[in-house]
């Protein structure tokens, strides 16, 4: 039997298949609101076969959007929009999840078709005075008041979240952007509890956990993405992330969705099939933390062959699913699977 497509049980949420969609910017949005563009896009994917869709990086601060054109919920008036979005996907047959983040010293951006450069429109905040790269803004550090405004504000977004009916909230800890920024001591040079060793770096995000799980209903599953290393020695690395994972467990997370990288500029990653597999791999075998692996998984058999080995729970497909919305079911057919009931099979 097809591990892919078989069901899995996250709290009361039952997915009918382990493929989900990755969080993937759209820069489509308008001051943060759903557009027809997200209305089409993401529902074609549930149509196709995907079990779980999770939105892309939604800010949960207008200071917070990685571009101009992020989708936002950092208001009640962006309810609405995502209302309609939920909806659809679910309709269409997968369960709607979100992605709730903060873009901390990387906001601020242009799309990547117009160059990708910050803005300079506002100044961008992290746990230290640390530009990203040259030519980028200085962030101001957070300070107390600051750091109470940034857990209010996750808080808020899933409150919101809740409202519009997603079924599944993921906290967006990876890839430089703010959470992530706490965790690394290459972006976190802070002396105060916040910074210095491995438990003050873990603090914040922790507490942003604690504040989200406070009013995300308990049988309504949390997860979190990482960024398992920096691929940087005296960066973040997997026996960082292992211990994290312990903590974030004990917190209410259901699932780690572990990625990796994005913490600095010019980092050299081996890339190649399934480069990021052991970090979920390493994490389920040493927490019993439900994993999800993502990265140049594009291959049916690849994906089977990572959950045949007990290696993850789940596999998070991205630009392969930007290429072919109806990959489930090319991939069912590879398995010897089925994807749908019998009667949608044979419209294709």
């Amino acid at each position: 039997m097809s591990l892919l497509f078989s069901p899995l049980k996250l709290r009361s949420v039952t997915l009918k298949n382990r493929i989900v969609m990755s969080p993937m910017c759209q820069y489509s949005g308008q001051e943060g609101h759903v557009t027809e563009w997200h209305l089409l896009h993401y529902p074609t994917r549930a149509v196709g076969g995907v079990g779980l869709i999770v939105v892309e990086a939604t800010a949960v601060e207008a200071r917070g959007v990685i571009s101009l054109e992020d989708l936002g919920i950092w208001s009640d008036a962006h309810v609405a929009g995502l209302q309609a979005l939920a909806r659809r996907i679910r309709e269409a047959g997968a369960v709607p999840g979100i992605q709730l983040a903060h873009a901390g010293r990387k906001a601020g951006t242009a799309s990547p078709w117009q160059g990708g450069k910050p803005l300079h429109r506002w100044t961008p905040v992290a746990p230290s005075p640390l530009a990203f790269h040259e030519g980028w803004p200085v962030p101001e550090e957070l300070d107390a008041a600051g750091l109470d405004e940034v857990r209010r504000a996750f808080q808020q977004a899933a409150r919101r979240a809740l409202s519009a009916g997603f079924e599944l909230i993921e906290l967006h800890m990876a890839h430089g952007y703010l959470l992530h920024s706490f965790l690394s001591p290459l972006t976190n040079r802070r002396s105060d509890r916040y910074g210095g060793s491995r438990e003050n770096r873990m603090r914040f995000g922790l507490e942003v956990v604690e504040a989200v799980r406070e009013v995300w209903p308990e049988d309504l599953p949390l997860w979190v993405r990482v960024s398992a290393s920096d691929w940087v020695e005296g960066g973040w690395d997997i026996t960082d992330t292992v211990a994290f994972a312990a903590e974030l467990q004990k917190r209410g997370v259901d699932l780690l969705d572990c990625s990796s990288g994005g913490a600095i500029p010019g980092v050299k990653i081996p890339l190649g099939p399934g480069y990021q597999v052991p970090f979920a791999a390493q994490v389920r075998l040493s927490t019993g933390l439900s994993t999800g692996a993502v990265g140049l998984l594009t291959e049916p058999l690849q994906a089977e062959a990572v959950l045949q080995a007990n290696q993850a729970d789940l596999i998070l497909l991205g630009r392969v699913l930007l290429r072919d919305p109806y990959w489930p079911y090319r991939a069912a057919q590879a398995l010897g699977a089925r994807a749908w009931p019998v009667q949608y099979e044979r419209a294709f």
